[in-house]
Formats: structure tokens, C-alpha cells, sequence
């Protein structure tokens, strides 16, 4: 698809109920029903506090792509990808129809909906669905593992959000998007699976490179068979890893929205338009993998050593708050920021003038008796 195809698309069908960092069931509810003209909307399970977990299903064409998003419950920006995503296909614009002919879609829109409620990684339980993909210890992963066996999908979007902290490679530039076609084995072997789900990364990246350039990156491989992605890939069903990362000033997520708005479209576009064989998966390698070399803010050039800040969230009176914490006090010159801040050589002091201490938390610093704001 082109570029200028898939920024009209996203301009004109973004989803207006869903903003910010804090999507939950409440906020999808009225979307459900409002879709349930265009696609086929099944309640499959429930969470450990009996809130629904639901398929969204469009398409019927013989390709079936699996997709659930909010395995973690505060990383939501790939949630509001989705339907911006299903505004599209329900308009019909741009002629979407050759996927929804070559392609069934079906979507787990938020699998944790008591983590996307609370704003945690984990489910009621504290259990992390993402370490679960063997015990099956929790509804929500026995849901996802039903709607797998049952659906029997030729691929999996296994669609996730990322912290600040990561670079692409070992360089100044953001991990905005990151990707990843999980191993299936301990020896991390490059299989006829991986193959595939690399060819698809490979076609998402040439896309995102002609406007995040050096701003793609991939998520670490190591192999953990607890995890739902290595699981899925284990059993020959080419899966990808969708990792919304972070854009310049964009702590809402806003602009990475439209970043993975984009590559679901370009992916599903290519697996309807070609037979995809991991023939021409060779790029995937030259993407550079991420590390963790960002902080949020950076203070340097104090009178003595580097100060870190990095944003912590928190769900307050309904709404996520940043809470900016000192994470490091150190030589940093081999790190970056996302903003950077200059002592000019003085000291750095807290609230009323006191000593600044890893882990406290300061919505601002005075440094030179001026005081300078932290929270983005």
C-alpha cells in the first residue's frame, strides 16, 4: 500500500472515543456494538473478575490471522490501532475488500481486561499471561489458547507496547516500533515459521523507514517457552511481535498509533496480495535489535555526576499520571534521552532545596536557585 494511502486512511478513520494511555472495556463497549453491523462479535471467555473477553471476526477469505492485543493491560496503543483499523475495513474505503476476500481476520481486541482496568502488566491474579502459555493457569491465557486451537490460524499478531527506554541498535535513535519473529527453539534457529514471520516484518519495516528512519528495531529473541509468541511459533504458526514504542514527545502515543495503524494494513495487505514463503525474509536481519540505552530526561553537566529521570506510570482518579523518578545518579555519557537538561555546572537539589537521591520521586528540580519542570 502506499504511503500517502495509509496516512489518508489513518487521518480520516481514527477511532475518536479511544486517546491516551488508558483503554479499557468501558471505552470499547459502545465500539462493539457499533461494529456488530459490520463483523462478527463473540463473547469467548471471561477474566478473573468476569469481565468479557471478546473476537472480533471480518473477513472470509482461506488466510486466517489471529490478533489479540492488551496481554498486558497498560500497553494499550496497538488496541486503538485496532479499531482504527476496523473503521477502515467498515467503510470500505481504498478498496480493502481484496483482504477481507483473501483473508478471515480475527481479533482479541483486550485480553486482560482487569489489567487494562487497573493499569497493570498483570492480570487480578498478578500473573503475567505472557509467562503462562504452558500452565494455562489463567482464564484469559486458557480463552487465548481456545480461540488459537479452534481458529487454527496461519498467522499470529501478538501486539504489545514497549518502554522508553529502548534504542534501535546501539545508537541515538528511538525505538519507536520495535518487531520480532519469535524463536521456537533454545539455539534461536532461523525455521521455515521464523522465516515467514521475518518476510512480514521485513515488508513493515521498508514502509516505517520512509518515516521513522533508524527508528525500527528488534525485540530480544531469546527463547522462553512459557512465552505465548515462542509457544505459537513452537507449534510451526508464524508469529509476529508488535512492539508500539515511544516517538519524540509522544507520551500519549499518538503518532506511534498511526505507526502501527500502518503496519497492520501493509502486513495484512502482502499475506493477502502474496504467497508468503520466508523466501525473502534476508532483510529482517539487517534490522537493527534493540537495546536499552534511553532515559527519559537527563540532567548533565553537574557539579558532579549525571542524574537520570525516568517517567513512572500511574493510574490516578482515572487517569495515567507520569511521575518522574531519579532512576540513576552516575557517569551517563554512554546513554541518551529523551530530553536533556544542562547543570552548567551547578548543583542539582530537590523540592525546599534538599539533596536528590536515587528513587525519589520530584516533579521538579531547582538547579541555580531556577526551578525546572519534569513532567512531560
Amino acid at each position: 500500500m502506499q504511503l500517502e494511502t495509509l496516512k489518508t486512511l489513518f487521518k480520516t478513520h481514527k477511532e475518536k472515543l479511544l486517546f491516551g494511555r488508558y483503554i479499557h472495556h468501558g471505552f470499547i463497549a459502545p465500539l462493539l456494538k457499533k461494529f456488530d453491523k459490520n463483523f462478527s462479535i463473540d463473547l469467548v471467555g471471561t477474566s478473573v473478575n468476569s469481565l468479557p473477553v471478546y473476537t472480533i471476526t471480518l473477513g472470509h477469505g482461506d488466510k486466517k490471522v489471529l490478533m489479540w492485543s492488551q496481554m498486558h493491560g497498560n500497553e494499550s496503543t496497538t488496541t486503538k490501532a485496532i479499531f482504527d483499523m476496523l473503521n477502515a475495513f467498515a467503510e470500505n474505503t481504498f478498496d480493502l475488500d481484496l483482504i477481507l476476500e483473501q483473508c478471515t481476520i480475527k481479533i482479541i481486541p483486550i485480553l486482560n481486561p482487569d489489567g487494562a482496568l487497573a493499569y497493570t502488566r498483570h492480570n487480578a491474579n498478578d500473573i503475567d499471561l505472557n509467562r503462562d502459555a504452558q500452565d494455562l493457569s489463567q482464564p484469559e491465557s486458557r480463552v487465548l489458547r481456545s480461540v488459537f486451537e479452534k481458529f487454527k490460524p496461519h498467522f499470529c499478531y501478538n501486539l504489545h507496547g514497549q518502554r522508553t527506554i529502548f534504542s534501535a541498535g546501539h545508537t541515538n535513535k528511538s525505538a519507536t516500533v520495535s518487531f520480532l519473529a519469535p524463536a521456537q527453539d533454545a539455539e534461536r534457529t532461523v525455521t521455515s515459521s521464523r522465516m515467514v514471520a521475518m518476510e512480514i516484518i521485513t515488508v513493515m519495516n521498508k514502509n516505517l523507514q520512509l518515516q521513522i528512519k533508524d527508528q525500527v528495531g528488534i525485540y530480544d529473541d531469546g527463547f522462553n517457552i512459557n512465552c505465548v509468541g515462542d509457544t505459537f511459533q513452537a507449534k510451526d504458526v508464524p508469529t509476529v511481535l508488535f512492539e508500539a514504542g515511544h516517538f519524540t514527545n509522544d507520551y500519549m502515543r499518538e503518532q506511534t498509533r498511526e505507526f502501527m495503524f500502518q503496519s497492520l494494513l501493509v502486513s495484512l495487505s502482502y499475506i493477502a496480495n502474496n504467497v508468503v514463503n520466508g523466501h525473502k525474509y534476508a532483510t529482517y536481519l539487517d534490522i537493527p535489535k534493540n537495546e536499552k540505552l534511553f532515559y527519559d530526561i537527563i540532567i548533565r553537566n553537574t557539579s558532579g555526576l549525571d542524574v537520570a529521570v525516568q517517567f513512572h506510570e500511574r493510574l490516578v482518579g482515572g487517569e495515567v499520571k507520569f511521575i518522574p523518578k531519579i532512576e540513576k545518579i552516575s557517569d551517563l555519557s554512554d546513554f541518551n534521552a529523551h530530553k536533556e537538561l544542562n547543570a552548567n555546572g551547578y548543583q542539582v537539589f530537590g523540592e525546599n532545596n534538599t539533596t536528590i537521591s536515587e528513587g525519589n520521586e520530584n516533579d521538579f528540580v531547582v538547579i541555580n536557585n531556577e526551578k525546572f519542570l519534569l513532567k512531560p
